[in-house]
């Protein structure tokens, strides 16, 4: 039997000597792109093929001064951000895997000085509020593919509400942090209907569902159309079984309200991961 995550021992190695050899962000640079990642749960460190995509994509930019992430997997209001300590730890937030994931750190370097930068930003939108959080799945195991060698700070901040409105313009505040090269991250997935998975997805079917409301995402998103998407749940193809909750859909709202072009999306990973698209986007 493969050990979990054997993927990820076979990639650490070369991963780490490509981010530890990779330019950082500097005045003068163009700043950092936003982005819509389709994060994966663990099962990501088995998957070669994607972590290989995911740090092609990191290592194609010059390596962030700072990370801003908002991920499906936390919501609360008000408005919440985290600054961890190398001390912090990760949010385990998922259940029935092998234990060695449970085991898996991230170590990120302080980011006290980042996070009063967002909360300063982010108070223009409503109250925001400190807590004492370790990153979540939704931030830490992507982060640890595309920035294994762990220097960049990050700071995760809480999706408070579902209101593509709101969240926009959460996006639009942190917008000036990109020319500083940090880099803005709305962490979700595609599609997103697990109550529906089968066997045959898992094996490598994309049902119509699926399918549909993939196609019709990133038509919107190429038109810059945030008034369509944000109608997603009346009329997106592929709905409910797409997303059956909101959550792992809004966070593209803060990827949008931070992009400086919305006619500028490319996608730069996708595919699906048991019938469900994984389709990230990147965004100047």
């Amino acid at each position: 039997m493969t050990r979990a995550a054997a993927a990820f021992d076979a990639f650490e190695p070369g991963a780490l000597d490509a981010s530890r050899a990779q330019r950082a962000w500097a005045p003068g640079d163009a700043p950092l792109p936003s982005i819509y990642l389709s994060h994966g749960a663990p099962p990501l460190f088995d998957d070669a093929t994607w972590m290989d995509e995911l740090l092609a994509w990191s290592t194609s930019m010059p390596k962030p001064s700072g990370i801003v992430i908002v991920s499906a997997h936390w919501e609360t209001a008000p408005i919440s951000i985290t600054a961890p300590t190398p001390t912090t730890g990760v949010v385990y937030d998922f259940g029935g895997f092998d234990p060695r994931y449970y085991t898996m750190q991230y170590a990120t370097p302080d980011a006290t000085a980042l996070g009063a930068r967002v909360a300063g930003e982010l108070s223009a939108v409503g109250q925001v509020v400190d807590r004492p959080r370790g990153l979540d799945h939704g931030a830490w195991v992507p982060l640890k593919v595309m920035y294994p060698a762990a220097d960049v700070p990050v700071v995760q901040v809480s999706l408070p509400t579902d209101r593509a409105d709101v969240l926009v313009a959460m996006g639009e505040r942190l917008r000036s942090l990109r020319a500083e090269g940090v880099l803005v991250i709305g962490s979700g997935f595609m599609t997103h209907g697990l109550p529906f998975i089968t066997q045959a997805m898992v094996e490598g079917k994309v049902p119509g569902w699926s399918r549909d409301f993939d196609a019709w995402a990133w038509e919107a998103i190429q038109a810059g159309d945030v008034d369509t998407l944000a109608s997603f749940r009346q009329v997106a193809p592929g709905m409910p079984y797409s997303h059956p909750s909101a959550e792992h859909f809004t966070p593209l709202f803060v990827t949008l309200g931070a992009a400086s072009d919305l006619g500028s999306a490319r996608t730069v990973v996708d595919g699906a991961m048991w019938g469900l698209s994984r389709r990230s986007v990147e965004l100047a």
